[in-house]
């Protein structure tokens, strides 16, 4: 429907762009317009390419996704040159090409973001994420799954200096050991998300510090975590009382004593209880245990 009436309202007829551009139509409709449909507006007229440049430089958000399966380079980078504004930013569909050439731009100017994904962005690096943290000083929310190039160094420059963080991503950002998550913890206490999945180089020595550091935690992913084993577990069941989920699928060396202290408060678990509680439960519902033929 907004589509529909930016388009019957033409230039022509003097009604639409005549309304003021900052006071209404940028912040009450060009927003509820998808971001694609903005662009192709562009083509209109020059007023109306005036009028999404405008629009384009107050931008709050930002996700590459709105405008199709790719976006091309030089259109991600004449987008955002003139936006200082920003508040959230999602690069998704921007691996085959993204690199801190076009990325660093973006974060150095705008120094109100809250919220960065950068997932699967696999072509930039350590400097990107150093440009982040000291850009970014109100940095809420930032995803950096299958970003391999994610460091210690960098890491603990994020920690340094966003220390308002609450949800973190660093699935299968595998040159990260224990040491440097337990300085991320260590600085950035409000931590209520975290995932560590697809990393063999973390264990217990992490996952306890993050249990005593961070006492808001909801969430944490420890998926294929190979390291981590009960102890740890333990410690997180004590220690953060608010948890909500826990994965632990292929933490071969996580068993269910340590995980029934968690299920048994009602945290979220991905792997089921063991056959043998499933038969007891069984059986004190309908007053016998099946048999069951577990032959190979």
């Amino acid at each position: 429907a907004p589509w529909r009436l930016m388009m019957s309202l033409t230039p022509s007829r003097g009604c639409l762009l005549d309304l003021p551009w900052e006071d209404i139509l940028v912040p009450h409709i060009l927003c509820h317009l998808p971001l694609q449909q903005l662009l192709s507006l562009q083509r209109v007229s020059k007023s109306f390419q005036s009028l999404i440049q405008l629009y384009l430089a107050n931008m709050r958000c930002f996700d590459s996704s709105q405008i199709g399966p790719a976006i091309p380079r030089a259109a991600f980078v004449n987008l955002l040159k003139d936006n200082e504004v920003l508040q959230q930013l999602a690069l998704q569909n921007c691996a085959d090409w993204l690199t801190d050439r076009e990325l660093l731009p973006v974060i150095g100017q705008n120094h109100h973001l809250h919220q960065i994904q950068l997932k699967g962005c696999a072509q930039l690096s350590r400097h990107a994420l150093v440009a982040i943290s000291l850009s970014c000083p109100n940095l809420r929310r930032l995803s950096l799954a299958h970003c391999e190039w994610v460091d210690s160094l960098s890491l603990r420059s994020l920690a340094d200096h966003c220390k308002a963080l609450e949800a973190v991503d660093l699935t299968a950002c595998r040159q990260l050991k224990d040491e440097a998550i337990c300085y991320l913890v260590q600085k950035c206490s409000r931590l209520k998300s975290l995932s560590l999945a697809v990393n063999a180089n973390v264990g217990d020595v992490a996952v306890e510090e993050i249990a005593k550091c961070c006492p808001e935690l909801e969430h944490l992913d420890l998926t294929g975590c190979l390291r981590v084993k009960n102890d740890s577990i333990r410690v997180l069941a004590e220690y953060c009382p608010k948890l909500r989920s826990l994965k632990v699928k292929h933490c071969h060396n996580v068993a269910e004593s340590s995980l029934s202290i968690l299920r048994s408060r009602g945290v979220e678990l991905d792997v089921e209880p063991p056959l043998q509680r499933a038969l007891v439960l069984l059986q004190d519902v309908v007053g016998f245990a099946p048999f069951i033929n577990l032959q190979i």
